[in-house]
């Protein structure tokens, strides 16, 4: 895990949070004046502004989804600091499209479909945290022996469609492989994860959980190769980073108080994920982000769950949109987001 934030830190990140939505502050008014014969009343003090309504938040099962699960048990046992409405999704593609109708304030979601979104709503969206770093593994059946990159050359390798494809692509031209074969039959990671576990696929790119799915089905699977380790071989260190939190930007602006509170309780919520992974998992099954809490128990120790925010989370998120749009300008919608894509908290 990388760096925490600490609950002292709640009233510095509204101010860090207005900045983001770059917010001018209003100019001062002249105080009144108060008649002789009156005495002066004390200026009451202002709690701090709520939002009239909960705070919608998305979350998508799996991976992504793993670190929110203690803050939705808060929340839904009247724990939490302010109210939240939690929505957990199957499809990224209804949480962007959330995001961009309004219906949804802050969404977990795959970093290069925040960057999709911050291009499709003209930068209407903002990245608040990194809450995933690399998450891909190749996995073999035991028939052919991989002991790196290179042992790939001349083979098929099975990969989901979109981002992990494009994640091994970099991979194998960064590595000068021209000659494997990336093949997308299995478009979904459920699909080929079943492809994997029955005996189909020899050699396949699988994300974690799944991996840990896969290998519970079939005995003689082997992780050859850690994707993220390899990543760093060829790319910036700690570049491969697959998921984050994001806000609409309006949403921020005017409710700056709920989302300093949001990022206090998420990061809390992350930290308790480490400290406590068996009551994590089961809280992850009871609340739909993954089916059974054995099996993500297993997976979460793989999984690179994490919680970066400020500089550092914009030079490693920014160094892997730039990759992503070497390999497959589409993948991160067209184009680069602009520095106002990353809420720097102070």
């Amino acid at each position: 895990m990388k760096k925490w934030i600490a609950f002292a830190l709640s009233m510095l990140m509204v101010l860090s949070l207005a900045a983001c939505g770059q917010q001018e502050a209003p100019a001062p008014t002249a105080a009144p004046t108060v008649a002789a014969t009156e005495a002066p009343t004390e200026a009451p003090t202002e709690a701090p502004t709520q939002p009239a309504a909960p705070v919608n938040v998305m979350v998508l099962n799996g991976t992504t989804g793993f670190g929110m699960a203690n803050l939705m048990d808060d929340a839904a046992n009247g724990k939490a600091q302010q109210a939240y409405s939690f929505t957990v999704e199957t499809d990224a593609s209804n949480v962007v499209a959330a995001l961009a109708n309004g219906s949804a304030d802050i969404a977990a979601l795959p970093t290069n479909a925040a960057a999709a979104v911050y291009n499709k709503t003209q930068g209407k969206v903002q990245v608040l945290a990194l809450n995933t770093l690399g998450v891909l593994y190749l996995v073999t059946d035991g028939s052919v022996t991989v002991e790196s990159m290179a042992d790939l050359a001349g083979k098929t390798v099975y990969a989901p469609a979109q981002n992990p494809s494009f994640i091994f692509q970099h991979l194998c031209q960064a590595n000068g492989l021209d000659d494997v074969t990336i093949d997308n039959t299995y478009a979904q990671p459920a699909d080929l994860n079943t492809a994997v576990a029955s005996g189909q696929v020899s050699i396949a790119v699988l994300p974690e959980p799944m991996v840990t799915v896969a290998k519970s089905k079939n005995p003689d699977l082997q992780v050859a190769l850690d994707l993220t380790a390899e990543w760093d071989k060829v790319s910036p260190a700690g570049s491969l980073v697959q998921g984050c939190v994001v806000v609409r930007k309006a949403f921020a602006e005017e409710n700056a108080d709920a989302v300093a509170t949001f990022l206090q309780e998420y990061g809390a919520s992350i930290e308790g994920m480490t400290a406590d992974i068996e009551g994590t998992a089961a809280k992850i099954e009871a609340n739909g982000i993954f089916t059974k809490a054995a099996v993500a128990a297993k997976a979460i120790p793989n999984c690179n769950v994490c919680f970066i925010t400020g500089s550092e989370m914009q030079t490693a998120l920014s160094e892997f949109l730039n990759i992503m749009f070497e390999v497959a300008p589409a993948s991160v919608g067209g184009s680069i987001p602009g520095d106002d894509f990353y809420c720097i908290l102070g």
